[in-house]
């Protein structure tokens, strides 16, 4: 007799392997939303002097970490939660929330992560549709049930790189229950410029004990190797959430390198300037193929396409990797991360010998 399965963990499918280019040089990774820039020099430095340092276990608190975040934040430490990436975040807070046969509501068209991580608990996913490629929160609100456990918004969002402001999402938490959790992704807040993007943390000071703020280190900080995320949140929620955590789930160097990374603002600004430059590079570039592009915040962009699974198989036999957005809800659409500037060329003359030749 075969072991004994959870039906609804079965019933997803496995994780998708990377996309692979072909046999050769390695490809133009242009998939992941990675810093081209590579991590923070200062990182790197403190990682090198950590190094003989590898078999002592980390601290299971983050302290130095949780410190750092918490006065960039004026919060409390206690109001720092940190994770072995924003994923494991996800993973722990839905673990923490949701049980068989609860709900949670989330737009389709939105990071992936989301609904897989509330399935995997046996939870109902009620995926939203997007309206102009954003979240559509008033219909979200209305989503709602006596059933609802959580809510994922995610702002900037991944994939589209859209955004909404600070009156639509206050309005939105004033509609949600106080026994519903809010979690906001911000993983890409840093490359915002949007006047009146939401700043929640005043509510979070507020004691606002129903929000949830997730942020990274793997975007902006170039440290997606190394698996760093965090989130803040009012204390009491915190204190419940670390009780999902593993007791070590943050890694001795992971912890190291984000403590650097903040310090640096050479870094920082130079990699929100190749942003800026590479958004405008590459959206003019695509629409001169005469593709349609959202203008979006983040690192990247998203491109209208004919068939989104076929156009990334033909770049990838290219060389250059993008992710195709059907397996997010968004089929004929393609996300294309900022590479350097050398990589932005490659990939616009990619999809223009693509093109030329349908």
């Amino acid at each position: 007799m075969p072991i004994r399965k959870k039906p609804f963990l079965q019933a997803l499918s496995p994780a998708p392997p990377p996309r692979l280019g072909p046999a050769g040089p390695p490809p133009i990774r242009m998939a992941a939303n990675e810093n081209p820039l590579g991590p923070s020099p200062r990182a790197v430095a403190a990682v090198q002097t950590a190094l003989a340092e590898l078999h002592r276990y980390p601290d299971a608190g983050g302290a130095a970490l949780k410190h750092a975040l918490a006065a960039r934040a004026n919060l409390a430490p206690e109001s720092v939660m940190l994770g072995n990436g924003s994923d494991e975040l996800i993973l722990l807070i839905c673990h923490a929330m949701l049980g068989e046969g609860d709900e949670a509501v989330l737009a389709q068209g939105s990071f992936i992560s989301y609904a897989r991580r509330i399935q995997a608990q046996g939870a109902i996913a009620r995926q939203i549709p997007l309206r102009d490629m954003t979240h559509d929160l008033p219909a979200m609100a209305t989503a709602i049930t006596p059933n609802t456990r959580l809510v994922f918004v995610c702002n900037p969002n991944n994939p589209t790189g859209t955004t909404v402001g600070e009156a639509e999402l206050l309005a939105f938490l004033d509609q949600v229950p106080d026994e519903v959790l809010v979690v906001v992704d911000e993983a890409y807040i840093e490359f915002v410029t949007r006047p009146d993007f939401p700043d929640l943390l005043p509510l979070i000071r507020a004691g606002h004990d129903n929000l949830l703020l997730l942020r990274t280190f793997a975007k902006i900080h170039g440290l997606a190797g190394l698996r760093l995320g965090y989130a803040f949140g009012a204390p009491d929620l915190i204190a419940y959430l670390e009780r999902a955590r593993p007791v070590f789930n943050v890694n001795a160097l992971a912890q190291i390198a984000g403590l650097a990374a903040l310090d640096d603002t050479d870094h920082l600004a130079r990699s929100l300037a190749h942003a800026a430059h590479s958004r405008t590079v590459l959206s003019e570039g695509l629409r001169a193929l005469g593709l349609t592009v959202i203008p979006g915040e983040t690192n990247f962009v998203a491109v209208a396409v004919p068939d989104d699974q076929a156009l990334a198989a033909a770049l990838a036999q290219r060389g250059v990797l993008v992710t195709p957005l059907s397996g997010w809800g968004l089929p004929g659409w393609i996300r294309i991360s900022f590479g350097t500037d050398d990589e932005n060329r490659a990939c616009i003359a990619a999809l223009g010998e693509i093109l030329a030749n349908e």
